[in-house]
């Protein structure tokens, strides 16, 4: 059977839509720079979606959870593979985005005979302090971005950019990495980014499945309010009665034997808003 250039073309963009689909549901991850080292939090069910992958490197994600895994066994055996090679030193979160995962990524999704995988991922590294925190965003396609301060990752791309936007506007007191906040002031304005991330990504599936073209424009003036802060702590709190934080911290300076530990339930307690009203 012959394959066109407009079949190729096609099937890619059948193959965008049915991964965005996918995505658009999933549980946004942040993480951003603190004194401590880099701060990452998503809200879960019962699967993990905060991982190390080698010292100084963490990896979430959101996406199918046989997807993400694979992804995170890919690059941490290229971890290891390179540690052992040159050095511990040498291993860079750019390393391991640009060249293990970024190529085999965009390749797979090129095949037109093989099934894309469903996932975004966001990828941190930490520092001697916080103005060298590395944060890399790998789309289902093989193209990532890098970028300081923070990242973050939605199911929809206007609620990635009203995510970050959030977090510029929180953070903006601490422009200066050199006084970045400790991760105790730090988890309120994350939350705060992903409660508008969840609202506005929810916003954009109810308009999505409506067909009434003259509410078009309501729809939009909607999706584009930001939700109040009693909002958020409505939705917080609802999420959390399904599910539960996830946060972990990539420490800059410990001396325990790993960066990477997850933070319990007893230290993230007292930050989490009420769940009354």
């Amino acid at each position: 059977m012959a394959y066109s250039p407009y079949d190729w073309r096609q099937t890619l963009q059948e193959k965008a839509d049915y991964v965005e689909d996918r995505l658009r549901g999933g549980s946004p991850v942040i993480a951003l720079s603190c004194r401590e080292g880099v701060l990452l939090l998503t809200l879960r069910g019962t699967q993990r979606k905060l991982y190390e992958l080698y010292e100084r490197l963490a990896f979430g994600g959101l996406g199918n959870p046989s997807d993400l895994e694979t992804i995170r066994q890919t690059a941490i055996d290229f971890c290891h593979a390179e540690g052992f090679q040159r050095s511990p030193e040498d291993v860079s979160i750019q390393r391991v985005v640009g060249f293990a995962l970024s190529p085999v990524l965009k390749r797979g999704f090129a095949d037109p005979l093989r099934a894309p995988l469903v996932l975004r991922g966001l990828f941190a590294q930490v520092g001697e302090q916080a103005t060298d925190d590395l944060f890399y965003k790998l789309n289902y396609d093989g193209e990532f971005s890098l970028q300081s301060r923070y990242a973050g990752l939605a199911g929809a791309a206007a609620a990635e950019r009203q995510l970050e936007e959030t977090l510029s506007e929180r953070l903006g007191a601490a422009k200066s990495l050199r006084r970045a906040p400790g991760w105790q002031k730090a988890l309120p304005p994350a939350l705060r980014a992903w409660a508008v991330a969840r609202w506005q990504a929810r916003q954009e599936m109810e308009n999505s499945e409506s067909d009434e073209n003259s509410a078009g424009d309501q729809a939009s003036a909607e999706t584009l309010r930001q939700p109040s802060e009693r909002e958020c702590e409505r939705l917080l709190a609802a999420e959390l009665e399904k599910g539960s934080l996830e946060a972990a911290l990539l420490e800059r300076e410990t001396a325990r034997a790993q960066r990477f530990r997850l933070l319990s339930e007893q230290e993230l307690a007292p930050l989490l808003p009420t769940q009354q009203g």
